[in-house]
């Protein structure tokens, strides 16, 4: 049986023109000016949607596994990390920001909860950590940087209706992020402990392997003597 070569886009394509819809082939330049409408439902209902609103054609965007996404992302700019810890006494002394007594109660759970370490960590102080020093499985996918994943259909008007449909495999890619990214926001310090390990051990295997290679090479195999 022939193997299946088509990209999630072609495979989407192909179904979008086979329910007589046009699929346009586009790229978002800037979400925060687009006015969109997420679908819940299934490609299926999707088609059904687009063609009940008068739709002539549908946009197609291919999305691609980026580098980042192996890496945990707390959802928090350097700004509000500075608003939040960076300035304990941004009141002098007289609370006008509303935000002092957060600061306060969360510096003091750091300083009453601290770890054997003597440091309690956040889960935006690992923005960063590789997660596939959590989720070991998710190195498989390394080699699919830059790869086609999924993609983002949108039927074009004044109110964007917007679906993201994405390939098996990513699926399972993104449950993986999802449960590494959970594991830090439960406990961020258990979670750089296992990452520690998991990297110390890594590094070892690698340093052992190393010197193997280097063992081989000094010993190289007697040469047969010739008679």
């Amino acid at each position: 049986m022939a193997k299946n070569n088509k990209s999630i886009t072609d495979i989407v394509c192909d179904y979008i023109k086979k329910q007589k819809l046009s699929p346009i082939p586009v790229q978002t330049l800037n979400e925060e000016v687009e006015a969109s409408r997420y679908f819940g439902g299934e490609l299926k209902e999707f088609i059904a949607a687009a063609k009940t609103l008068g739709a002539k054609g549908i946009f197609v965007e291919t999305l691609y596994l980026e580098e980042d996404e192996f890496y945990y992302d707390s959802g928090m700019d350097d700004e509000e990390y500075m608003a939040l810890y960076g300035n304990d006494e941004c009141c002098d002394g007289e609370c006008k920001c509303g935000k002092c007594e957060g600061k306060k109660s969360k510096k003091k759970a750091k300083e009453d909860d601290s770890d054997v370490d003597g440091v309690w960590f956040e889960p935006e102080d690992l923005d960063g950590l590789d997660l596939t020093l959590l989720k070991p499985q998710m190195a498989k996918n390394l080699d699919r940087i830059g790869e086609a994943c999924g993609v983002r259909l949108t039927v074009p008007g004044v109110d964007h209706l917007e679906v993201e449909i994405f390939a098996d495999w990513y699926d399972e890619f993104a449950e993986m992020v999802d449960e590494a990214s959970e594991a830090i926001e439960i406990d961020p310090n258990d979670a750089l402990r296992q990452a520690q390990a998991m990297f110390e051990e890594a590094e070892a295997a690698a340093a052992k392997a190393d010197k193997s290679v280097k063992k081989i090479a000094a010993h190289p195999p007697k040469k047969a003597s010739k008679k």
